[in-house]
């Protein structure tokens, strides 16, 4: 109980921004990356794809393509009630290992968190009850189990530790899509003073747990209502903020011009605030799901990127044969994808390594 209190006492008066030298160079990495091109990411890259699951040195964009994603996303949704498996079944202990070996391999890894719902036990898309949010702030009635939660989440992130044991550095990513109504930490579900305390009080007390390597980035999914005012409602802050992101999917092929109009007028608010705070700018989630046009890759995502100042494009998984994003050699966007793969302005991992060099 004294630890929580003292924490609590701590997170009133702690600077709300801490400089530390791993997030700093990986910042710097990212911007400097940012000026040679766009960076192509793909979630769960090592773990399952098209056809298979959990075998080892297996990806498919590597099996395509010859190369490793620039960028590769994890979820740790599960870490925070003890489970040694995420919300996709992926064991923590693999993830490690994973995030760990391409960090090691010059590549970039962004992390994702999908919290169970804490009042009611559900899900992340448990909605059911409107004052979950509330419930784990302080003084809420789930603020000590919260605690416990944001204490696992620490304890995995400060296992992620390279050569000579110095902590890596990693794209963070809580709290996206907040804009939506499909979590519960979502726009319907609480104030937007009350996510900016949610925000705050996860970050505050990550950095007096001494996580100065984090990235943080922001990510509202992307919306017909996303102008510049109604982004920064719910928005923490230039200073508690690296990267602005933005989740968007493209679901339909009937959609598709809706998808690309609609995404350029988000891209246009994103990018025109981030020149003027001097923020990177990434499209955090995106994808065609089940790539139903085989030359998305070149007449739709990169068209619509290739003019904005974009640091990454994370696809998400390939989770089966009727749940993929990303590529795969056995689809129909095979070939296109390779005529993308081909382009001097899209980055792959080999990319940024000789870029950096």
């Amino acid at each position: 109980m004294k630890r929580f209190i003292t924490l609590l006492i701590i997170l009133i008066n702690i600077t709300p921004y801490v400089n530390g030298q791993n997030r700093i160079q990986g910042v710097e990495r990212l911007r400097d990356m940012q000026e040679k091109g766009i960076m192509f990411g793909h979630q769960d890259a090592p773990f399952y794809g098209v056809g298979w699951r959990m075998q080892p040195e297996r990806c498919d964009v590597k099996e395509l393509c010859g190369d490793y994603p620039a960028v590769m996303g994890f979820d740790i949704g599960g870490i925070e009630v003890g489970d040694k498996k995420n919300v996709d079944s992926i064991p923590f202990t693999r993830m490690r290992e994973e995030i760990l070996s391409h960090v090691e391999r010059g590549g970039i890894v962004t992390l994702s968190w999908h919290p169970r719902n804490p009042l009611t036990g559900g899900t992340a898309w448990d909605v059911s009850d409107e004052t979950t949010v509330s419930s784990v702030l302080p003084g809420g009635t789930q603020h000590y189990k919260f605690l416990v939660w944001m204490r696992r989440v620490r304890d995995f992130l400060q296992s992620l530790r390279g050569e000579y044991d110095r902590p890596v550095s990693i794209i963070f990513r809580p709290w996206h899509e907040n804009n939506g109504g499909w979590f519960w930490w979502g726009e319907p579900h609480c104030s937007d003073e009350e996510f900016h305390a949610l925000w705050c009080m996860l970050q505050d007390y990550f950095l007096v747990e001494g996580l100065e390597n984090l990235i943080w980035c922001y990510s509202p999914n992307y919306s017909s209502r996303l102008t510049e005012e109604h982004f920064l409602e719910r928005y923490p802050g230039d200073e508690r903020v690296d990267i602005i992101g933005l989740d968007a999917y493209q679901w339909t092929l009937e959609e598709e011009e809706q998808y690309k109009t609609q995404l350029s007028s988000n891209l246009d608010v994103v990018c025109n605030y981030a020149e003027v705070h001097d923020k990177i700018v990434a499209l955090t989630e995106c994808g065609m799901q089940d790539v139903a046009n085989a030359k998305w890759w070149t007449e739709v995502i990169t068209p619509l990127i290739e003019d904005y100042k974009i640091s990454y494009f994370l696809v998400w998984r390939n989770a089966g044969r009727h749940a993929y994003y990303g590529p795969s050699k056995e689809n129909a966007d095979a070939t296109d994808f390779l005529r993308m793969y081909e382009r001097k302005d899209i980055l792959f991992l080999e990319d940024i390594l000789r870029k950096t060099e």
